[in-house]
């Protein structure tokens, strides 16, 4: 790639990191090209490349934003171009900074809203990184809360000298400023009811999501994100409204990565997600913070980063502290033992699932839960442990939850039906039961065909792979041609 001219300033800023960092200018080079290859770009730097850097000469595109990532992800702390002595870039890692304050947040959320909403489809396309995960989960852990996230009104404007008052309003202008105060103009004035409509939207979308599958509303959640959300976040509000608001805000940020996972846009769910985490500190909502890091999680665990999945799970766990409600515990658990399932480690993954399981047995009736954590119910906790199962190869005990999550759960939880049912059919091939195992598959395929989830589509693709040694049986051959107007 061509460079600037070279300055005459050496980099001592870059050079300070290096050695802090430990590198040698060939392992920089070359940790600069590995991430460059996660985002599509051949680069080709060496050590030749980075004593240019450090005799002053300035990278060019979006490379001072991934030498930046490097030195973040070795040190553990969010640095930026600047701070190493390079000219600022649009960052490529755009969305996975922890903002350092409510205001940063939304403008760093307002913008993935407003790129997404647009239909860019390369935004679509951004790689996963689990190296990303690392920064804003531990930033969230040990950060300090928001001192004030209150937004005064606008200051009032005053004529200039000798300029006659202006006239008492008319009844039609009134009703003007009303209309311009519904479309949310700049110093709207947010009210409870835009709250209330904000976490009406949220369970809208979230039984379309469920019954339906993330891609058939979630480009018209953005747009509403973006046309509706983010105006009365650079609204005005006060000190309780405003934490009610970046809580509502954070929810809606949250599904819209769910939607964005449902349909493999992993790159950009991973951003949604940790731009749901900030808002969460935000509002000054401490478990839903820590049930962002288990979607985050889970997430992991899809995408075969089990340790990842176990380090979110834990720091999850230690942020929402002892006095979370049972429901809650058995949640964090739960999804730690998902990761332990991934990774094959049977011991931890039945201590963290014994954990869920007593956890859940010590909800009472009354007792007070966060409406996210409601659907974590013993339907729910079956399914859990039918995964883990699954993936430990315990194919007996497999089946058996996976039938009981199936009768517990209800209908409109389509889309976890359809995942369990795979989870039951994998488990009863696993017990030589081909016939049953394949009808139950078949039954799958045709609720992902009608659904638009690209996860319910890998569960029965993943199924097949494992249905290859087979392939010549009978039932096999049945389940194909049951199947083939599906693909």
């Amino acid at each position: 790639m061509t460079e600037r001219p070279a300055q005459r300033t050496p980099n001592r800023q870059l050079a300070a990191l290096i050695a802090e960092a430990g590198f040698s200018n060939a392992g920089l080079a070359r940790r600069v090209d590995q991430l460059g290859l996660e985002h599509g770009l051949d680069l080709r730097y060496d050590k030749t490349s980075v004593t240019r850097w450090l005799r002053g000469q300035q990278p060019r595109g979006t490379t001072p934003a991934l030498i930046a990532e490097v030195f973040t992800r070795r040190l553990g702390r969010r640095l930026t171009a600047q701070d190493l002595g390079l000219d600022a870039c649009a960052p490529v890692y755009a969305g996975l900074e922890f903002a350092a304050t409510p205001e940063e947040a939304v403008d760093i959320v307002g913008g993935l809203w407003r790129k997404d909403s647009g239909s860019h489809a390369e935004l679509r396309k951004i790689a996963f990184t689990s190296a990303g995960l690392v920064v804003p989960s531990r930033d969230w852990l040990i950060g300090r809360p928001d001192d004030k996230v209150a937004r005064a009104d606008p200051p009032v404007r005053v004529p200039a000298q000798g300029r006659p008052p202006a006239r008492p309003a008319v009844p039609s202008e009134l009703a003007a400023r009303r209309r311009g105060a519904a479309e949310r103009g700049p110093g709207y004035r947010v009210t409870g009811g835009d709250i209330a409509a904000l976490r009406s939207v949220g369970e809208l979308f979230r039984t379309l999501d469920d019954a339906y599958g993330g891609g058939h509303a979630r480009q018209a959640l953005v747009r509403y994100l973006e046309h509706e959300c983010e105006p009365m976040l650079r609204g005005t509000y006060g000190e309780q409204t405003g934490r009610r608001l970046f809580a509502a805000a954070a929810d809606l940020t949250r599904l819209a990565g769910w939607t964005s996972y449902d349909i493999a846009a992993h790159g950009l769910a991973q951003r949604y997600f940790v731009q749901a985490l900030r808002l969460a500190q935000a509002a000054g909502d401490r478990p839903y913070g820590a049930y962002v890091l288990v979607t985050m999680s889970r997430q992991a665990v899809y995408l075969g980063h089990g340790r990842e999945a176990v380090q979110l799970a834990r720091v999850a766990q230690q942020g929402a502290g002892g006095s979370a409600p049972p429901a809650v515990q058995a949640l964090l658990h739960a999804a730690e033992a998902r990761g332990h399932g991934v990774l094959g480690e049977v011991r931890a993954c039945t201590a963290a699932l014994v954990r869920a399981e007593r956890a859940l047995e010590g909800a009472r009736h009354g007792d007070e839960v966060p409406y996210w954590a409601r659907s974590f119910d013993e339907a729910q906790l079956a399914d859990e442990f039918g995964h883990c199962h699954r993936d430990l190869q315990q194919f007996r005990a497999a089946a058996q939850h996976a039938e009981r999550s199936l009768q517990l759960r209800a209908p409109g939880y389509a889309r976890s039906r359809l995942f369990c049912r795979v989870v039951l059919a994998t488990a009863r091939l696993g017990l030589g039961e081909l016939d049953q195992a394949c009808q139950l598959a078949a039954e799958a395929a045709a609720q992902a065909a009608e659904m638009r989830s690209v996860r319910a589509v890998e569960y029965v693709r993943d199924f097949e792979r494992r249905l290859e040694p087979y392939r010549d049986a009978a039932p096999v051959r049945t389940y194909r041609d049951r199947t083939a107007t599906y693909a």
